[in-house]
């Protein structure tokens, strides 16, 4: 009997074990749901960028010559005009004393043609006149007297040359009154040279000006790389300046995101060495071309506020765009998607009477784990997620809470922010 009792009783035991597998078996097997709720979206790309001013320039000499002394150090602000570098210029001093005092003899001689010159012709013009008006009187009594038999031919001709020579003298006269004049070779001849030796003194100046580096706008030494002493010339840059301007942040982007971007959109910056020091900035440029090489394409920010005094040249930091949002939209992990038909259409599979049911959806914003879902599902429903399930399959759902960024996990607290970033991590 009591074997009977035994033997009954373990059979009851395997009949409920069989029912309650089969009973599981009916129902499916468990998978996650998530029920549709609405949460903001919020798309962001994050990547490097450096610090760069508006424009950086180097400073060199344009004369071979010895350093007497540099007047700045790395770190200095200078304002436009300031010393920056002397060179060594009692040579180029001596040069252009030389050639002020050529200048004041080319100018003396013009004056003296203008003034005593001219007198002289003047007055040599008179004296041949004089002569040429004796002579030919001189002349017309010789020619009576020959006539008359008392002068010899040969005192003729002598009286002839003399006039000659008298007419002679009136025409070089003339010839230096006219050379003497505004238009005349003499003076011509003379301006030249003054104007020759008015330029060499200007020559002379500028290359004593170029012994002397400054400033050439309001600036910041980045680099300083001559010492007094040294012999620089011409071509080798001796001062790396950035020139006083707008600071702008440079990124380079892969090309990937490019369709994301677009001027004006804001960013937030931290350098990671001040790291509780965040700032704003905004894009103020995209590149028109794609750096080959890279595959990247050139962003630049400009600064919403006045620079951070931490902020140096080239220095790396960590930039984040946000490139969409939505306040409010109903969102799914791009998880539950089971496929897609294009770019903004997919399937999910929703929960309907305890089975797995195939639905089209249209979708609208990306993340890199959400998406938003503008048609095709509503507030409430259940999607479900994960399993190797088909459509019309019974299921067992499992409800978890999610949001983009985080892992879904049962019991989670609805209503997170379901912002995510698409992180760039290309270098320098």
């Amino acid at each position: 009997m009591n074997a009977r009792r035994v033997a009954l009783a373990l059979g009851a035991v395997v009949l409920a074990g069989a029912a309650a597998i089969g009973a599981v078996a009916l129902r499916g097997p468990q998978v996650d749901a998530l029920a549709v709720q609405s949460a903001p979206l919020v798309r962001t790309l994050q990547f490097s960028a450096r610090v760069a001013t508006l424009s950086r320039v180097d400073v060199g000499s344009t004369v071979t010559g010895r350093v007497a002394q540099v007047r700045v150090a790395e770190g200095a602000q200078v304002r436009q005009g300031d010393v920056l570098i002397e060179l060594e210029a009692d040579e180029l001093r001596a040069a252009l004393a030389q050639a002020a005092a050529s200048e004041r003899q080319a100018h003396a001689r013009l004056a003296g043609l203008r003034s005593s010159g001219r007198s002289a012709a003047q007055a040599a013009r008179a004296q041949a006149d004089a002569t040429l008006q004796a002579a030919s009187a001189s002349l017309a009594r010789v020619q009576k007297l020959v006539a008359d038999g008392f002068y010899s031919p040969a005192q003729l001709d002598d009286a002839r040359r003399a006039v000659d020579v008298a007419r002679a003298q009136q025409q070089s006269a003339q010839a230096q009154i006219e050379a003497n004049a505004d238009a005349g070779t003499d003076m011509v001849q003379a301006q030249a040279q003054l104007a020759l030796a008015q330029a060499a003194t200007q020559a002379a100046r500028a290359r004593l000006a170029q012994a002397v580096l400054r400033a050439p706008a309001d600036a910041r030494v980045l680099v300083r790389e001559v010492e007094p002493g040294q012999i620089v010339q011409p071509g080798k840059a001796l001062l790396s300046l950035a020139l006083a301007g707008p600071t702008q942040l440079v990124a380079p982007v892969d090309e990937r995101f490019l369709d994301q971007l677009q001027p004006g959109q804001k960013a937030s910056v931290v350098a990671d060495a001040f790291a509780g020091q965040r700032f704003a900035a905004r894009v103020l440029s995209i590149a028109p071309a794609v750096d080959a090489q890279r595959g990247a394409i050139e962003v630049k920010f400009a600064l919403e506020q006045q620079a951070p005094a931490f902020l140096r040249e080239d220095m790396t930091l960590s930039v984040e765009v946000e490139t969409a949002r939505r306040d409010k939209a109903l969102v799914l992990p791009q998880a539950a998607l089971r496929s897609t038909g294009g770019a903004d259409t997919a399937t999910v599979l929703v929960l309907q009477d305890g089975r797995a049911l195939a639905r089209g959806v249209r979708l609208g914003l990306r993340t890199l784990d959400a998406v938003e879902v503008l048609d095709g599902l509503k507030e409430g429903d259940t999607v479900l997620r994960g399993g190797d399930l088909e459509p019309g399959d019974r299921v067992r759902p499992r409800t978890v809470q999610w949001a983009s960024g985080t892992a879904a996990t049962a019991g989670q607290q609805p209503g997170a922010d379901a912002g995510a970033a698409l992180t760039n991590a290309m270098g320098r």
